[in-house]
């Protein structure tokens, strides 16, 4: 097992920001923490079953407030920006963040204490020990659903499949949520401007400073993860123009031999690339009879359980076939056969990979215009996906 805790890089502007007498007291203990925080832990090949571990952490600048019970919340808040990532011998992709419970948090918070406050003497004996107990944690998450051992693991493994970000920094939806992750810092570094501690230009800096490192810490990750998973998949997704969207990775390469007619609809169809995602990673064979209805194109699959709607939609895709395709995707969303051959033909870069409830509604719109209305230009798409947020009701 190999293992690396990656960090923000060190600016010469760094000894003024750590300096009380020129900064202030505030700040100065923010960017120690800032600086002290791995960005990410990383294990590679943790266990014969996974071939790495990521946990991306946010900034620890509370964590000896975390570390008190009463401080639950304030816990629990700090762990939605944590990410814990998982890459299985097979090169599937997991998001475990449904693993990191209150008692997961209230642990790692305890491991965690350690890489801020160990320094590495005695031959870096504490900071292995801070390894040592950090990994534990996440064994032991796993451990209690049923997913350390690959062969051993419940029917329900495929709901931890990564399904909603992308690989690429700073792209929408990406897996490095740069605004969560320092938070406290940046208000610090605000206070110090009203204050006048600091002034304009240093301000200037320093948000630079953190532009550059934090966007080298999140390549560096980025070039980790990418290097783990299965190459031909990650190339047939990038000819797809979806991007590197790690549900579509998932997709993908648990085909079972339809990867290409998955990469061939994605390329058709970018903007369902949440969609597909989240709809179709789980879908199974079920022959029922409801499916024969759906292979004749029949309107009524609409009408079908989700499940059977599901299987009949994969299985189209599958087929390779693109009026199938159109028409499955038709009578899954309500909508007529000519919006979807329109998005065939073109689909929208601007759209982007929104979730499927907005995508629905922006379907449902289109499906409303006749096409010599729809939008000409990025702008006009915009506007009409902001116009398909469902109003709340009164």
């Amino acid at each position: 097992m190999d293992f690396q805790a990656i960090r923000v890089d060190n600016f010469p502007i760094d000894s003024e920001l750590t300096d009380t007498g020129n900064v202030g007291p505030d700040l100065s203990a923010a960017t120690h923490a800032y600086l002290a925080t791995p960005r990410a832990l990383v294990w590679r090949t943790p266990s014969p079953d996974w071939s790495l571990f990521v946990l991306l952490l946010p900034l620890a600048s509370r964590l000896s407030l975390m570390a008190n019970p009463i401080f639950g919340q304030l816990t629990r808040d700090w762990g939605h920006s944590i990410r814990f990532i998982g890459v299985d011998r097979h090169q599937c992709i997991y998001d475990f963040r449904s693993l990191l419970t209150d008692a997961t948090l209230r642990r790692l918070v305890a491991s965690l204490a350690r890489w801020l406050h160990d320094d590495e003497t005695h031959d870096g004996l504490p900071m292995r020990a801070a390894e040592t107990a950090t990994l534990d944690v996440l064994f032991a998450a796993l451990g209690e659903n049923m997913l350390t051992i690959l062969e051993a693991r419940r029917d329900d493994w495929g709901a931890h499949l990564a399904r909603e970000h992308r690989l690429e920094p700073q792209a929408p939806g990406s897996l490095f949520d740069r605004p969560s992750r320092y938070p406290d810092f940046m208000a610090q570094l605000h206070q110090a401007l009203r204050r006048e501690l600091i002034d304009v230009a240093f301000y200037g800096k320093v948000l630079r400073s953190i532009d550059l490192r934090e966007a080298a810490a999140e390549q560096r990750i980025a070039a980790l993860l990418e290097g783990t998973l299965e190459p031909v998949t990650l190339v047939k997704l990038g000819r797809s123009r979806a991007g590197q969207h790690l549900g579509c990775y998932n997709w993908l390469l648990t085909g079972q031999g339809h990867a290409a007619q998955r990469a061939y609809v994605l390329g058709k169809l970018p903007a369902f690339a949440q969609f597909f995602a989240e709809t179709l990673i789980n879908a199974q064979a079920r022959p029922r009879s409801g499916l024969v209805a759906a292979a004749e194109h029949d309107r009524r699959a609409a009408l079908l359980r989700p499940d059977d709607a599901r299987e009949a939609l994969r299985q189209a895709i599958d087929s390779g076939q693109d009026r199938w395709v159109i028409e499955a995707l038709s009578a899954n969303f309500g909508v007529e056969h000519n919006v979807l051959r329109a998005l065939w033909r073109h689909c929208p870069t601007a759209l982007d990979a929104p979730p499927t409830w907005h995508l629905k509604e922006i379907l449902l719109r289109l499906n409303e215009l006749p096409e010599r209305a729809w939008p000409r230009d990025d702008r006009q798409w915009l506007d009409l996906a902001s116009r398909a947020v469902p109003t709340l009701a009164e």
